[in-house]
């Protein structure tokens, strides 16, 4: 990526290679919720040395695009139902026990521990019925819209309304997962942490890459498509 331009969105960089997400979330720039941002301005914002990310995001060599982000609505809603819903209906209750056992253990020595199991079950909270309202209303909408030849009469009149909902608790994922990042020290167990406490920073910190990549998928690629699906509809 060494001719990187400097107003290249989060977003795109990204979608152009997928590896960027790791490195762009080290220099703390938030791809997926603020993936519109320009490179230049997001690293202006965070007060971070462009020459320094440009260069980081040089070493991955050459842009290798996804076979996420060729597909076409309908086809990426089943990908994220595939990938990143199976992932996160598993990986939230398996962290939920681990977070309960882990600060049942170490919480008098980390008090820390609790603030961080309670804002791990507000996510859980969030993300579940986030989840569910994509799986049986967004997603069978934007199926479809994608096989229709005239817009479709839903209950919701345009598919913009739900995504702004969608939009909204995005948002507050990214919110929590940085509290998250935040009180456990970017995921840096403690040296008198057990292998239960170390798989547990592993596992959120996991958690927080593969979130931030699924609302990028939806955020920067499947909301602006399915948007300008429709109005093709409607015209």
């Amino acid at each position: 990526m060494t001719d990187l331009a400097p107003h290249t969105t989060l977003g795109d960089i990204v979608t152009s290679q997928p590896e960027a997400a790791r490195v762009l979330e080290r220099f703390g720039l938030d791809c997926c919720c603020g993936g519109t941002a320009t490179l230049d301005a997001a690293c202006a914002d965070r007060g971070v040395d462009q020459a320094e990310v440009q260069a980081a995001l040089g070493e991955l060599g050459d842009p290798a695009p996804a076979d996420w982000a060729l597909m076409s609505p309908a086809t990426l809603v089943d990908h994220l139902e595939a990938t990143h819903h199976t992932y996160l209906h598993v990986e939230l209750e398996r962290l939920h026990r681990l977070a309960d056992k882990v600060e049942a253990v170490h919480g008098d020595r980390h008090p820390e521990l609790a603030d961080i199991r309670s804002t791990f079950a507000h996510l859980r909270a969030d993300l579940e019925p986030h989840l569910m309202k994509e799986e049986r209303v967004l997603f069978p909408m934007i199926r479809e819209l994608a096989t229709a030849t005239e817009m479709p009469d839903f209950h919701c009149g345009t598919l913009r309304n739900p995504i702004s909902v969608m939009l909204g608790e995005h948002d507050r994922a990214g919110e929590l997962l940085a509290q998250l990042r935040s009180l456990t020290s970017d995921y840096t167990p403690p040296a008198d942490g057990c292998a239960s406490y170390g798989a547990l920073f592993d596992g959120l910190k996991r958690l927080e890459a593969d979130t931030h990549l699924h609302v990028h998928k939806e955020n920067n690629l499947l909301f602006p498509a399915v948007m300008a699906m429709e109005n093709a509809r409607c015209a």
